[in-house]
């Protein structure tokens, strides 16, 4: 584990480094994919200034879940973006043999690789909006609340990326799964407001079959008093785990069946 550490904080001081030298594509970048997440917030102000609330959520509270939301989905961007070119084109043109030859795990070689500075853009958005609203309704964060704060976020991360993992193994039995994961990853979008908006069986599959719920809206609801710790915070790391432990089966399972299809 130590040598893998050592290993990824080497790839990532690389890869800082060339962001360096190209550091005004890096900033515009960054920029300007925060201008994009800026348009949520826009949409729900909109949606405010025709309604007093939505389902018996504020506005503040829509704010809140929303940047809960955005914090995990950021953080799993800058880190495993990755995924996104194995579900595209690294199976399909036969380059995934690379890390199979390489004495480290496959998985670690592939995450490793890439380092997608535009999920700061989400990491930002989302905690200057937690932050935002956890003021405007005045709530109060102790060690303990925000030691938990801190708990959810790195379990919300890795169930996102526990997701992304198992669409994107599918490309190892259909060479192209990116419009696959792109489907699926689309369904966070719904995470980001109050689950009772939607229809039982939205909320049926956000909870049970894609969990989505518990990046955002669950651990969101508890900070504002409207779950329990165990579904909010208890649950999310449950669930947070299975996934990634069955994500990782996928992934071996399609590992074993991967055959090189480079021309």
């Amino acid at each position: 584990m130590k040598r893998y550490a050592k290993l990824y904080l080497k790839f990532l001081l690389q890869y800082v480094k060339t962001l360096m030298e190209y550091r005004t594509d890096f900033i515009l970048g960054l920029v300007g994919f925060i201008l994009v997440q800026f348009t949520g917030v826009i949409f729900i102000r909109l949606i405010f200034n025709s309604i007093p609330s939505l389902e018996g959520w504020s506005f503040h509270e829509v704010l809140l879940i929303y940047g809960m939301a955005q914090i995990p989905r950021g953080l799993d961007h800058i880190f495993t973006d990755n995924l996104w070119i194995l579900s595209g084109s690294i199976i399909l043109e036969g380059r995934f043999d690379k890390y199979l030859v390489r004495p480290l795990n496959p998985l670690f070689q592939l995450i490793s690789e890439k380092f997608q500075p535009d999920g700061f853009g989400e990491l930002i958005i989302g905690i200057l909006l937690f932050s935002y609203a956890s003021v405007n309704l005045n709530l109060t964060f102790t060690l303990g609340k925000f030691l938990l704060l801190l708990l959810v976020v790195v379990a919300a991360s890795i169930l996102y990326t526990a997701i992304k993992l198992a669409v994107a193994s599918i490309a190892f039995w259909i060479k192209f799964a990116q419009s696959y994961l792109y489907m699926t990853y689309q369904l966070s979008t719904f995470t980001k407001y109050p689950l009772g908006i939607y229809p039982q069986a939205v909320r049926f599959l956000l909870t049970f079959v894609v969990p989505f719920a518990f990046t955002g809206y669950f651990p969101g609801a508890y900070f504002l008093g409207r779950e329990s710790l165990f579904r909010g915070i208890l649950l999310t790391c449950i669930v947070s785990l299975v996934s990634i432990l069955l994500a990782y089966r996928i992934w071996l399972l399609g590992i074993s069946r991967y055959e090189s299809s480079g021309s």
